[in-house]
């Protein structure tokens, strides 16, 4: 190490300081004085405390996440590469991945959403696949609160101004309010793409003396210490670090991607990483870590767009939309002439080497000397003290029957108004859900349905979570997560075929929330590996707390399907009059963390309601079956709200109503109970004979007709009042 450069006790900056700012223990930092032999300089400190972050590391949660099903004969990569890729027939594969942007999204709204965006896509992109659709999960605090509506604003708008200026539609999410998410809301971010399976890019470095080339825009010095920042807790200093929050902006994106897509189309890439989380830092470490090689940078090389960079400025910027691949040697004139055609910055910034080191100079001067391997091997792994969540009681629905004076209609009407159950219609008309013209079913149902070009074939995906579910009971609500997002899809028609998930968890050295993480995991698992539905992708969120007030756990889950022929996919709306309504699966009755225990009754208690997962795997099956057999003009699972909740969403989508004749009490229709599925259909006897045959629950609750909700022997609702109360909401808080 030439003894120019400084190390970190020389600087002005107190080594303990340096420490807390980084988020580094002084065991961890032990250890990387063991591993260098030597006090490492401010930039070596810099990327071994990204690495070591837990952002980027999991060292909080690696133990746990072993636990999770990752393979199938349809998994053409899983967990560990940049997205999960799975086999959909005809040579094509599906790239998908869900990551959060919790943190930058609270202290920045706008470009903390926008960045999240791009960052999930440039995932997806960098293994070879071109961006068919975008979703995301929403969590905001109270809508009293005096920060909620500016943040929700923000966040919309960020999400749709870089989502429509890439032409990749925005299909489908979910949104949540509650108080826990004051002072840190989660933005989660999925992208999925479809590749030719047998032109998959993966990042594991090859070839010694190969060339390294740094593509795309610009290093700046936003984004610096934001792997450390999204590791770690909120205060009341959270907005100081609005410094470390990306700036985005997507029509250079566009450029890398079809820059990159055009470079693909060659055989002259060997690897590919984006520039993510810690920037050049964690992009040439796993590189040269996943190919067992070193790797050497001329800092001086990559272009910058600001003067007077250090060294450790540079490595741990994540200024956006960057790429750093390794070519094969001699195609670099061939890689640079496409990259200057799409306006792209393009530089050959180092050579990949034997001696399993990172070596990166700076005027002339060595600024980094380690060894790759201890960077990734030797980051900190913990087996954190957890404790499980205690049950909570089972709530009996006799002692919550309707309000007096108040009807089921009554209440129908109140609860399709409140913040969780509104529609969504005001933030989604913020995406364009429609661009490239493949989008079969877009926002507002089950799952959004994307067609693949030139083809009847069809990817159905949904994001679904119950945060109030897992805090109650991680593993139920592990459990429900999944199950939900295979709901979503099997009512629409399409055989679910693998998740992505992520993990948004409070701080993990609190024995009770390594509680929450450690039951959610092995909910999920179980969930996956009874519906053999496994794990591809996913990502980790943690310390999302404010003062030491966490989060609701939302371990959110992105499904992914295939539909065979998208002519036969099926929405919520009631399509006709005349037609049967059944429900498909058993009533109990569960109000235990329901809405209608919340939103009428003011209490969050109970136990959720339990997950039978040999039950959702055969009414999930018999429902595409009937899909299948064009035997279904609407279906809809049952979830957030009940029975009548699913049956007026069915109403409202299209203006139709609907005759009931079951009767039923509070529980009945506003119980939680899971495995359920409301179906019309112009065939009642065709469906009550496989039901039978099939050993499934149907219950027959009435016929689509008119323009109102009727209960017989209660009353009735107009589906358009129903819809102005449910509609009326989110712009009316919005624009007050």
């Amino acid at each position: 190490m030439t003894t120019a450069v400084k190390t970190i006790s020389q600087e002005k900056t107190p080594v303990d300081q340096l420490l807390a700012e980084h988020g580094m223990s002084q065991e961890e930092y032990q250890v990387l004085l063991g591993v260098l032999g030597r006090e490492p300089t401010l930039a070596e400190f810099g990327v071994a405390a990204a690495m070591w972050s837990e952002h980027c590391s999991y060292k909080s949660t690696r133990v746990w996440l072993k636990q999770l099903p990752t393979k199938a004969p349809h998994v053409i990569c899983g967990p560990g590469e940049n997205a999960g890729v799975i086999d959909i027939g005809d040579g094509q594969a599906a790239i998908f991945k869900m990551e959060s942007h919790n943190h930058p999204s609270y202290i920045e709204p706008y470009q903390g959403a926008a960045t999240g965006v791009g960052g999930i896509m440039r995932d997806v992109f960098t293994m070879g696949a071109r961006p068919v659709a975008n979703l995301n999960a929403l969590r905001f605090g109270d809508v009293s609160h005096p920060k909620t509506k500016s943040l929700v604003a923000g966040v919309v708008s960020g999400i749709g101004g870089y989502g429509n200026c890439m032409g990749v539609p925005t299909v489908g999410g979910e949104t949540n309010f509650h108080a826990s998410y004051n002072g840190n809301i989660l933005v989660n971010a999925m992208t999925v793409g479809v590749a030719d399976a047998n032109n998959i890019f993966y990042s594991a470095a090859a070839g010694v003396g190969n060339p390294v080339v740094y593509v795309g825009s610009k290093t700046g010095r936003d984004g610096i210490k934001g792997a450390t920042m999204a590791s770690g807790e909120f205060n009341e200093d959270s907005d100081s670090k609005r410094p470390t929050v990306q700036v985005g902006d997507p029509f250079t994106e566009k450029l890398v991607l079809e820059a990159c897509l055009e470079l693909m189309a060659t055989d002259a890439i060997i690897a590919i990483q984006d520039m993510g989380a810690a920037g050049l830092t964690s992009s040439a470490v796993e590189m040269a870590s996943k190919g067992g090689l070193g790797i050497e940078v001329n800092l001086d090389k990559v272009p910058l767009r600001e003067e007077g960079m250090s060294a450790y400025e540079i490595m741990l910027s994540e200024s956006q939309e960057r790429m750093l691949i390794v070519l094969k040697p001699g195609r670099e004139a061939e890689a640079e002439k496409i990259f200057k055609k799409w306006e792209l910055d393009f530089a050959v910034i180092g050579a990949l080497t034997d001696t399993g080191r990172i070596v990166c100079t700076r005027h002339g001067l060595k600024e980094i000397d380690i060894v790759v391997a201890p960077l990734v091997e030797q980051s900190p792994v913990y087996n954190r003290p957890w404790e499980p969540t205690p049950p909570q009681a089972e709530v009996l629905a006799s002692a919550y029957p309707l309000p007096n004076g108040k009807t089921a209609l009554d209440v129908l009407g109140k609860l399709v108004a409140t913040p969780d159950l509104c529609s969504r219609r005001w933030i989604w008309e913020q995406y364009d859900s429609l661009v490239r013209a493949n989008t079969a079913q877009g926002p507002g149902g089950d799952a959004a349905v994307v067609r693949l070009d030139d083809s009847v074939k069809a990817l159905a995906m949904t994001v679904d979570c119950s945060p109030r579910y897992c805090a109650a009971d991680p593993v139920i609500g592990g459990m429900q997560a999944v199950v939900e997002t295979w709901r979503n899809i099997c009512a629409v028609g399409a055989k679910p075929l693998a998740i992505t998930d992520n993990m948004n968890f409070g701080n993990p050295e609190k024995p009770r929330i390594m509680g929450q993480f450690v039951g959610a995991v092995k909910g999920i698992a179980a969930a996956c590996i009874a519906l053999d539905y496994p794990v591809v992708s996913g990502n980790c969120s943690l310390y999302n707390e404010t003062n030491g007030s966490p989060i609701l756990p939302a371990p959110a889950i992105g499904g992914v399907g295939l539909m065979q022929d998208v002519t036969k996919a099926v929405g919520i709306a009631f399509r006709s009059e005349g037609e049967t309504v059944f429900m498909l699966g058993e009533t109990k009755g569960h109000i235990g963390q329901s809405l209608y225990l919340r939103e009428i009754f003011g209490k969050e208690e109970g136990a959720p309601p339990p997950v039978n997962l040999a039950v959702e795997r055969k009414h999930g099956e018999f429902v595409r079956a009937l899909i299948d057999a064009r035997l279904v003009s609407a279906c809809h699972d049952v979830s957030d709200g009940g029975l009548l909740v699913a049956l007026a969403e069915m109403a409202m989508a299209k203006g139709v109503g609907v005759t009931l004749v079951q009767g039923g009490d509070a529980s009945f229709w506003f119980g939680e109970d899971q495995g359920r599925y409301v179906i019309a259909t112009k065939t009642p006897d065709s469906v009550v004979e496989k039901a039978k045959a099939a050993g499934v629950p149907l219950t027959r609750l009435g016929q689509t007709s008119g323009d109102k909700v009727k209960l017989e022997g209660v009353g009735s609702v107009a589906v358009d009042a129903l819809r102005h109360a449910h509609e009326a909401f989110l712009p009316e808080y919005m624009a007050s």
